[in-house]
């Protein structure tokens, strides 16, 4: 299987389980192509031509030629220089590695970071939240955002898998969608009738249940246990944590409990403030669930993965 075939399925198989329907995110890429269609031809050669086919501007081939065919591929939550490192001492050592695989971005991935985080409105919205004030708050939030990832030494990695010539991609919103979709799907199908009962059934699901054995599982931060539950909400996609201020709105359109791979102190005080419970499944778990999602699907096509940086490889199929 070739990179860029494995890039398109990534971008699809997000798609599917995108917040958004269909419609919602065509007219997301036809903003785009008028966007590049509006520019001086002076100005086009700076436009990212992947936002015309890929909503997500945090999932890209970072390093390598996308024809290169697959069969293994190193996989971690977090590929950096250690990692790149890594896949060519396990080279050297006889191991095949035809591509690294990142969650987290990296290089042109991390720039576009706050692109992505407009989704959350939508899942706002779909709660009850109106969209006018959804699209006001994030857009301050990802603000905030790209003032936060524009000092960062972006390419150190992309630079090394380059100089060592090692293909290098990462996929993080459409994972992030799958894990967010498989869990809110769960809990929609037998609502959780206690805030204790959200920790059970995250339990049952392998990557969480490995992570409560090394005490990284479900953890209620805000709320007590034997609370009502009340109304479900995964929050895990759309690059990053929200705005604190969506939290009132939020418990004014009927949430109960939120469900995240983490929050910051701010958000939590606003959630203690306006009684939301918020239960944290775990980060590293909940990424490691949304690419077992995805990976499933490489797996099929015959393609060996191998697991590091914090990543633990459970099959579904």
């Amino acid at each position: 299987m070739k990179i860029q075939k494995i890039y398109e399925l990534a971008i699809k198989e997000g798609m599917k389980a995108d917040p958004r329907d269909k419609e919602e995110l065509d007219k997301f890429l036809e903003k785009s192509k008028k966007e590049y269609e509006n520019l001086k031809d002076d100005e086009k050669e700076f436009f990212d031509l992947e936002k015309l086919t890929n909503p997500y501007s945090d999932t890209r081939i970072l390093a390598g030629d996308p024809n290169t065919d697959v069969s293994t591929i190193l996989c971690g939550v977090d590929i950096e220089v250690g990692e790149v490192l890594l896949a060519d001492r396990l080279r050297e050592k006889g191991k095949n590695i035809d591509l690294l695989l990142a969650h987290h971005p990296e290089g042109k991935s991390l720039a576009g970071l706050p692109g992505v985080m407009r989704v959350q409105a939508d899942i706002w919205h779909r709660e009850g939240v109106p969209i006018n004030i959804g699209e006001f708050l994030i857009d301050e939030r990802m603000k905030e955002v790209q003032r936060s990832v524009m000092p960062v030494n972006h390419n150190r990695a992309v630079d090394a898998a380059k100089l060592l010539g090692i293909p290098f991609m990462n996929v993080h919103t459409p994972a992030d969608n799958m894990v967010t979709s498989f869990l809110q799907k769960g809990f929609d199908e037998v609502p959780p009738y206690t805030v204790k009962d959200v920790i059970s059934f995250l339990r049952k699901i392998p990557e969480y249940n490995m992570a409560a054995k090394t005490g990284t599982g479900p953890t209620i931060l805000v709320g007590d246990g034997d609370k009502r539950a009340g109304r479900v909400v995964v929050d895990m996609t759309g690059g990053t944590e929200g705005p604190e201020e969506v939290l009132e709105k939020l418990a004014n359109a009927g949430v109960g409990t939120i469900v995240g791979m983490h929050m910051g102190s701010k958000l939590r005080k606003k959630a203690l403030k306006y009684h939301i419970n918020v239960v944290i499944a775990g980060h590293i778990a909940s990424d490691n669930l949304g690419l077992n999602l995805l990976l499933d699907n490489l797996e099929k096509e015959g393609i060996e993965i191998i697991e590091c940086s914090g990543f633990t490889r459970i099959s579904r199929l």
